[in-house]
């Protein structure tokens, strides 16, 4: 995408962005970014009068699947009075993220877009009426939508949430999704204490793996399923070594193994569902009578099914969760939100809440971590180093 730079005259660029009647041309090599695809960063235009800088980002727009992914060219807004110039650091790749580029999510920007919905910035600069935020600050989108997936941007600082600037890069990318989920729903939907239990499926998944540390840290003992796979073993060490007290596979869930892990812990009250089809119909099975089984995705693409007995002689409570929702539920109640990420930022520096298992990229191969984040048995979350 190219643009006029602002102060720089009519017919001022090319699609070098090359001002015909400025001095300024770029130089090569060009920056190389992402735009729901990728972009390339141009420098500043020093002419007099001419204010443009020219960022990577990642922009999807309507066309065929192969043309949504490309490197962008953007320009850099000015500075607004309550805005903020932020330098991001890193954005991850989230299952939403690759369902919005589809067209298939539950929101969806208007096109063309800049995709990536999570990720951590410094603080540039702010504009004059900026209160809570300066330069050399991190912060984290505050809400979905935002377009992560480049080297630089202009946000309101509404938009934004300041999280310490001495956590680890990586927690810091991927705190505003699936640790907010983890945590939601652990505090949300049943009264937990030290002691209790919870089962859920994709336990290695990102919110899975926020769970496991979330409960651990809170003395909530977990049951956590997953898919056999050839490197079971490995996975099972590495979920154990998060704090998970048993990790079990599907086939497990009807086997009589399970008995014996009920004598040492109670029953759950909460099921936690990322997957649908089988897989949570045989984990309902093991939920306390009045428990309640909460729903956030469905990565097996198939309806919830449970039997009528679950609800007549158990009584059993199905709900869903968005986090996203929730968000937009609390708008007008930032204290807790303003709770939550302090209380999950102070897990992260005291050891007790770590980032998922994550792959590094750097912003040039783009392309390959998405092809990478949606491959089968995927325990390693892709991350783009902007």
């Amino acid at each position: 995408m190219v643009a006029l730079a602002p102060g720089c005259p009519p017919g001022g660029q090319n699609q070098h962005h090359e001002h015909r009647r400025c001095s300024w041309r770029p130089p090569a090599p060009w920056v190389q970014g992402v735009c729901g695809g990728v972009c390339r960063q141009l420098p500043a235009c020093t002419s007099p009068g001419c204010r443009s800088t020219f960022t990577p980002a990642a922009v999807t727009n309507n066309t065929s699947s192969s043309e949504r992914k490309k490197l962008k060219e953007l320009e850099v807004p000015r500075l607004g009075h309550s805005d903020v110039h932020v330098k991001m650091l890193a954005a991850p790749i989230n299952p939403a993220d690759i369902n919005m580029i589809q067209g298939t999510y539950a929101i969806l920007a208007p096109l063309p877009a800049v995709a990536g919905n999570e990720g951590v910035g410094r603080v540039l600069e702010v504009g004059p009426g900026v209160t809570a935020l300066r330069p050399g600050d991190w912060v984290i989108p505050a809400d979905a939508g935002l377009g992560t997936w480049r080297t630089q941007a202009v946000f309101p600082e509404a938009s934004l949430l300041q999280v310490p600037s001495d956590i680890p890069l990586l927690c810091a990318a991927t705190l505003s999704v699936n640790p907010c989920t983890a945590y939601r729903m652990l505090a949300d939907f049943e009264s937990l204490a030290p002691g209790d239990s919870v089962i859920q499926n994709a336990a290695n998944s990102g919110v899975g793996q926020a769970v496991i540390q979330i409960a651990k840290a809170t003395g909530i003992r977990t049951i956590n399923v997953v898919r056999d796979r050839p490197d079971l073993p490995k996975l099972v060490e590495r979920l154990k070594a998060l704090g998970a007290d048993h990790v079990i596979t599907e086939d497990m869930l009807r086997k009589p193994e399970m008995k014996e892990i009920f004598k040492s812990i109670p029953k759950p009250r909460l099921a936690l569902n990322c997957v649908g089809g089988k897989s949570t119909t045989e984990m309902l099975r093991h939920l306390q009578p009045k428990g309640t089984m909460v729903t956030y995705g469905g990565m097996a693409k198939q309806p919830v099914t449970v039997p009528v007995s679950a609800f007549i002689f158990r009584d059993v409570r199905l709900r869903g969760f968005w986090m996203t929702q929730w968000k937009k539920d609390h708008a007008h109640d930032k204290e807790s939100l303003s709770s939550m990420m302090d209380t999950l930022c102070q897990l992260v520096q005291r050891g007790q809440l770590g980032a998922p298992a994550c792959t590094t990229v750097p912003l040039e191969d783009f392309k390959e971590a998405l092809v990478a984040s949606t491959q089968p048995f995927t325990s390693s979350k892709q991350v783009l180093l902007l």
